[in-house]
């Protein structure tokens, strides 16, 4: 574990003095309620930090962006910034999903790329990095991971509606197709595909259909921009 660790801090491009901060950070409540640990020796109280953190952080960051953008704005767009799908793509750039510790269940069941799951891991271990090193090495590992592409975070914030305009606007066909659906009534997982005159295109992921929906909209005008150049309006 010591070895994986160690090229884990180096893909975050962060070491830290308290190794054991950065293992809480990865143990999912799975895991701790499996072998009869307090709920304290999972993530979820780091998760709860790391959140206000990220909060903090991006609220600077858009506080001094230029040209200055309004109250209203600043907030929206923070939401962009910090919702699940942007922090789990952000906590795939480092390959997070392969360090997370999980009960032996979920393990089989390989949730540890799921949004939600690595999203909430991200988080820990932004609130891991605060702990051991300070506000300013977090507020450097964020605006490294989150930070960099401010507008196709923003793009999630209403990318169904956006990619109706786009699709109403060039006489396109849109069709979302549940792909996955599993877990239990509580518990609900679904992935969802975007179908685009019957191409396929994002897929999203989420508790709900409307959730995977907005992420399946949000990967396919990802790659609306990446192939035609497209520039989306997003505030």
């Amino acid at each position: 574990m010591s070895d994986d660790l160690e090229k884990l801090q180096e893909a975050l491009g962060y070491h830290f003095n308290d190794v054991d901060l950065l293992k809480h950070a990865l143990t999912h409540p799975s895991f701790s309620n499996e072998n009869g640990e307090p709920k304290e020796a999972s993530n979820q109280r780091l998760e709860f930090l790391g959140d206000a953190v990220l909060e903090l952080i991006s609220s600077v960051f858009l506080f001094n962006r230029k040209p200055v953008l309004q109250e209203g704005v600043m907030t929206k767009v923070r939401a962009s910034l910090v919702c699940e799908p942007t922090l789990a793509e952000a906590a795939r750039k480092v390959n997070l999903g392969d360090y997370i510790i999980l009960g032996k269940g979920e393990a089989r069941e390989r949730i540890n790329n799921r949004d939600s799951v690595i999203s909430d891991a991200f988080e820990a271990v932004i609130g891991a990095m605060y702990l051991d090193g300070g506000f300013e090495q977090a507020q450097n590992f964020v605006n490294k991971l989150v930070l960099t592409d401010i507008e196709s975070a923003g793009l999630f914030r209403d990318a169904k509606t956006v990619l109706q305009e786009y699709v109403s606007q060039n006489k396109m066909e849109l069709e979302y197709r549940v792909i996955e659906e599993s877990g239990p009534c509580h518990d609900r997982f679904y992935r969802v595909q975007a179908i685009l005159n019957n191409r396929e295109y994002g897929i999203g992921e989420g508790s709900s259909k409307k959730k995977g929906e907005q992420g399946a909209a949000y990967q396919t005008l990802k790659q609306i921009k990446a192939e035609t150049g497209y520039v989306f309006k997003i505030y």
